[in-house]
């Protein structure tokens, strides 16, 4: 015999979970009973909404399942905010909650919510468990449909009188869900149609999103953008499928992109669409958002396509399954006018920024970028700090830039870097921060003190809450309404109170020594950069403007 409680440890260990974040409490202590004497990893968060940050991060980091655990009510509840990021960023977690006692579900008990009812817009799918002999169905049946078709956050919520039950033993049978049957072939015609308009245009670029990370596509992304001879721009979530120091990388498009990229989608007479999903910072005014080229789009999700753009030829199907097919079918072609006025773009258009005598956010990630190389997992919070990352970084590979995309949570990032930190112990992972984003899920020092995760915190402190300060200089006339940050505490000293070494950087000649000697240190390090107050992101495109007007340096 054995409990509900028993039951969900082995199936999660039979599903391959080797971490999971999470905090006990009161209808979860049997859960947290059994993990004391499991041989599995548990990491005690500080809060539970970085438990599931962290499973989200572990989970990009990793392209592996992440997993977190938070009891009912308010612990639930404090789960939303990361189940609805992994939800827009197609991140595959299972968000583990406990429930109050069956005969209470519905009476208003102490800490019950309907958390299956809170969640069920920003799950893939979800569950309430009412037998412990279903829990073992359910785990498999859960990470199934959090790994498949496009991926994202399913939830399981298990009343505590579930966990204590004792069953026998429950191995589970082959999964099988009737109606969810994700495509991963692409249509055969479709794809020699697509190969047909590919090897006619003119002015063709290839615009890959995250799908082709989550479906580790980067390799087939090389080989395929090579054999056609296409220029390549990426998506923030598609950033690092396609090396951003190969010839024909455009790099980021959108919002924050670059001049060139966005000139270039505009101006073209093919996009050929990877696992992207047309959002509004891409497109900008959607009525003329490339305007003048045909659309193909590669998407494994049907419910993707079409629905922001009109496109001319749908292709159903996983991003590597369908280069594989595509690739054989494209010829190489030079393309020299093409890409010649793409190179007086490149040029004439480059991202700058000015140096002065202050600490300039853009040379800080320029000196990490050297300091390691170019090879760290580059986490981020939301804002100004994220845009620095993503134009100045420069990504060489698939899972080295974690941030969150669609929902734009301020707070991801550190969680996030400790659950990519324990996905690659070996790797360098950095946290780039804001000091207003920082603070939202900043307790977390005490998880990565305790546990001496070695993550380091570099955090763009300009005193505002950044991206929100320079749209109000843009656009409400610099009226500065609540968004300066008084008050903030002296970061460094707050790092050594939780017992993580803290550095204060004021001087552009001390960013690269306290980098170096951050990297050194074998352990956890706050660097807290005193950034130029009123830097700017540049270039930007207005809110609703065109991707080609954008507001620059000059």
């Amino acid at each position: 015999m054995k409990t509900g409680a028993q039951l969900l440890i082995d199936s999660l260990q039979a599903i391959g979970i080797e971490v999971l974040f999470g905090i006990p409490g009161g209808v979860v202590i049997p859960i947290f009973d059994v993990l004391y004497d499991a041989d599995m990893k548990s990491v005690l968060m500080r809060h539970e909404q970085a438990a599931a940050h962290a499973a989200d991060g572990y989970a990009r980091a990793s392209g592996k399942l992440g997993c977190c655990l938070a009891t009912s009510g308010p612990g639930a509840t404090n789960l939303v905010t990361g189940i609805a990021t992994a939800n827009f960023d197609s991140v595959p977690i299972l968000a583990i909650t406990g429930q109050v006692r069956r005969d209470l579900i519905g009476n208003d008990a102490f800490q019950e919510a309907d958390i299956t009812g809170i969640t069920r817009g920003i799950t893939k799918h979800n569950y309430l468990v009412r037998n412990a002999e279903d829990i073992p169905r359910t785990i498999r049946e859960a990470a199934y449909v959090a790994t498949t078709g496009r991926q994202g956050p399913v939830l399981v919520d298990i009343p505590v009188d579930v966990s204590t039950s004792e069953v026998e033993d429950v191995v589970p049978g082959e999964v099988r869900i009737p109606g969810y049957q994700p495509t991963v072939e692409g249509n055969l015609p479709q794809i020699e149609r697509a190969a047909e308009a590919i090897n006619a245009a003119e002015r063709p670029v290839l615009y890959v999103g995250g799908g082709a990370i989550a479906s580790n596509a980067a390799a087939e992304v090389k080989t395929f953008a090579e054999a056609a001879h296409l220029p390549v721009t990426t998506t923030l979530m598609g950033l690092g499928a396609f090396p951003e120091d190969h010839p024909q990388s455009l790099r980021m498009l959108g919002m924050h992109g670059t001049p060139v990229a966005n000139y270039a989608v505009m101006n073209s007479d093919l996009l050929i669409a990877l696992g992207a999903r047309f959002d509004d910072r891409i497109t900008g005014k959607i009525t003329e958002f490339a305007e003048h080229a045909k659309i193909i789009h590669i998407d494994i999700d049907p419910a993707s396509i079409g629905k922001s753009i009109a496109v001319d030829l749908p292709v159903v199907g996983d991003a590597k399954r369908v280069l594989t097919g595509l690739t054989p079918l494209v010829d190489y072609r030079e393309r020299k006018e093409w890409f010649d006025q793409i190179a007086h773009w490149a040029e004439s258009h480059k991202l700058s920024y000015q140096k002065n005598d202050k600490v300039k956010p853009q040379y800080v990630i320029e000196q990490l970028r050297e300091v390691t190389d170019g090879d760290a997992i580059i986490c981020t919070e939301v804002g100004q700090n994220q845009m620095w990352a993503a134009q100045w970084y420069g990504f060489k590979r698939p899972r080295q830039f974690i941030s969150s995309g669609g929902l734009g949570t301020m707070g991801y990032g550190f969680p996030a870097a400790i659950g990519a930190q324990l996905a690659c112990p070996d790797a360098t992972v950095v946290d780039i921060a804001g000091d207003g984003s920082i603070q939202m899920n900043i307790q977390e020092l005490a998880t990565v003190g305790r546990d001496n995760i070695p993550v380091k915190i570099a955090i763009m402190n300009n005193g505002y809450l950044g991206m929100v300060r320079q749209w109000q200089e843009h656009f409400y006339n610099r009226r500065y309404s609540h968004s300066s940050l008084n008050g903030n505490p002296d970061f460094a000293r707050l790092a050594e109170a939780y017992g993580v070494t803290g550095m204060t950087v004021d001087q552009p000649d001390q960013v690269r020594d306290a980098l170096e000697k951050a990297m050194e240190t074998d352990g956890p390090v706050v660097l807290d950069f005193h950034v130029d107050p009123e830097e700017n992101v540049f270039p930007i495109v207005p809110p609703g403007e065109r991707i080609d007007r954008m507001i620059d340096l000059a």
